[in-house]
């Protein structure tokens, strides 16, 4: 019976994490079927300063071992776009004024994923060399940025090299409604079937 590693105590998932990531069979995306290779490393909401304090030592230890990590934080990004289009300090004297759904509407527009984030992201792609993209942020920008409506956007961009999303949540499958990322554990809408649970992926 498989051990639920999402539960166990941080240290061990550090460990997990570290001797999936820095194989060689995670590096050359081997045992995907043809998917993509993106993998989602679930967690529970309350545990997010812990997991922080786990990815910073996680990307410390890889790259000790010659792994090069890009890490890019979706809510730092999503800041970055809006003062790059000269829009910050007017989200920020709008906020007060308007209502949540019509802040939401705003920022839907302007962070859209295939029109402005994803080709952000990219721009990082290209910037450097890394061998493993990691995501973060995913809780920070919700509702305004939806984490399937990335990696929808991010699959002909990200594909070359790993990308690991860490998730305040849980990334269910099921054979009556599919695979979903459940996000905080309370929202069911998210459809998405083509990422991988990494701790259920064998180093």
């Amino acid at each position: 019976m498989r051990k639920d590693i999402a539960k166990m105590p941080m240290q061990e998932r550090l460990q997990h994490l570290f001797s999936v990531v820095s194989g060689q069979r995670f590096l050359n995306k081997q045992g995907l079927g043809n998917e993509v290779p993106f993998f989602i490393c679930p967690y529970r909401p309350e545990e997010a300063v812990e997991m922080e304090r786990l990815q910073r030592q996680l990307v410390n230890r890889l790259e000790q071992a010659g792994i090069r990590i890009l890490s890019i934080n979706l809510y730092d990004l999503a800041i970055d776009i809006l003062k790059e289009r000269d829009i910050w300090e007017q989200v920020l004297e709008l906020e007060p004024t308007v209502s949540k759904d019509q802040l939401k509407e705003l920022l839907q527009g302007v962070l859209d994923p295939e029109a402005h984030l994803v080709p952000a992201i990219a721009a990082k792609l290209r910037s450097v060399e890394f061998d493993v993209l990691f995501l973060s942020g995913v809780g920070e920008v919700f509702p305004y940025i939806r984490s399937h409506n990335v990696l929808n956007n991010l699959q002909s961009t990200a594909k070359e090299q790993p990308t690991v999303m860490f998730f305040p949540g849980s990334y269910t499958h099921s054979l009556e409604t599919g695979a979903s990322l459940d996000l905080f554990g309370r929202l069911h809408d998210d459809k998405y079937y083509r990422a991988f649970n990494i701790f259920h992926y064998e180093a």
